[in-house]
């Protein structure tokens, strides 16, 4: 997958098939979508093109309402990583700003869509919009098919035992930690990827030393506080391990800390890049009394997730 920021570095594509959206969580929905660009582009030897927005257009049009609280499933880094697992051509990121907003649906298809990548065809979801005042749509597409050379097709919603599958219930579901909920919507594993950092000493005063996975950027959504169940892909090797979230109410800054099972990686992976894997929520955050009462409870979950995870 090459990955272009602007239109000049894409040079010539042939056969464009373009499809945009914001695409948070890269889940079953959109997997639909990218799996028949891919295929409508191999049918006429052509090449996928996703074009996709960065920040969220959300957090630049109303960063004091809709915007101000918006949590990404994915980090840009993350999205870039799960899409790039599609087998998609190319990824387009444009940099969202209020000016790119004033774009109008016209100047989008006309200028960027047919003018800079030629589409042929051109994909939507179920209920997409896009421009200015999101004023273009399925229905203002199949209108210019009829004076412009191109085909436009819509990808109707995807269900998972009768629930649409969107970005706002899969947040939901992960707020709420019902982590492998979360994960059916996605159709792969929720996932956090940042640098790994000496985690609390308390853990390892009990003798479960502990990473902290430090959070890249802001409106990366955390999952309610708990205990979970997770493996950890560090360059290549795989480790299974437990992790705990815990918001501080002072600051509402979560701390995301990690115990490996291999005692050794829990110091030789500092300072590493890293990508958590979320398997399962196991219990809520517990007040404990001391030390001891910890130790327990944290060789308990230990054995339940040796269990879980092999």
């Amino acid at each position: 997958m090459q990955i272009h920021r602007d239109f000049e570095s894409l040079g010539k594509i042939k056969n464009a098939v373009v499809t945009t959206g914001t695409f948070d969580g890269v889940h079953f929905g959109h997997k639909v979508i990218i799996n028949r660009l891919s295929s409508l582009a191999k049918n006429i030897q052509g090449e996928s093109v996703l074009i996709t927005f960065h920040p969220h257009p959300r957090i630049v049009l109303y960063p004091d309402t809709a915007g101000k609280n918006l949590k990404l499933i994915n980090t840009q880094r993350e999205k870039i990583q799960l899409l790039e697992k599609t087998g998609l051509d190319h990824l387009v990121i444009i940099n969202f700003t209020r000016e790119f907003a004033e774009t109008t649906s016209k100047e989008f298809v006309e200028n960027i869509l047919l003018g800079k990548l030629y589409a042929k065809i051109i994909i939507v979801g179920f209920n997409h919009h896009f421009g200015h005042n999101r004023e273009g749509d399925y229905s203002y597409l199949y209108e210019l098919t009829k004076t412009h050379d191109f085909q436009v097709e819509e990808i109707p919603q995807q269900d998972i035992e009768n629930e649409t599958v969107s970005s706002t219930i899969t947040r939901k579901a992960l707020l709420e930690g019902r982590i492998q909920r979360a994960n059916a919507y996605l159709d792969h594993f929720f996932i956090m990827t940042g640098e790994l950092k000496n985690g609390h000493p308390k853990c390892k005063q009990v003798g479960f030393p502990a990473l902290e996975m430090i959070i890249e950027e802001d409106v990366k959504l955390i999952p309610s506080e708990g205990v979970y169940a997770i493996s950890l892909n560090c360059e290549g090797d795989r480790y299974r391990g437990m992790l705990n979230i815990k918001i501080f109410s002072e600051t509402n800054q979560p701390s995301v800390q990690v115990h490996l099972f291999d005692y050794d990686s829990n110091f030789i992976l500092k300072g590493k890049d890293a990508t958590i894997t979320f398997h399962k929520r196991m219990r809520d955050e517990l007040q404990l009394d001391n030390a001891e009462s910890l130790k327990i409870q944290l060789e308990k979950d230990k054995a339940e997730i040796e269990e879980l995870i092999y």
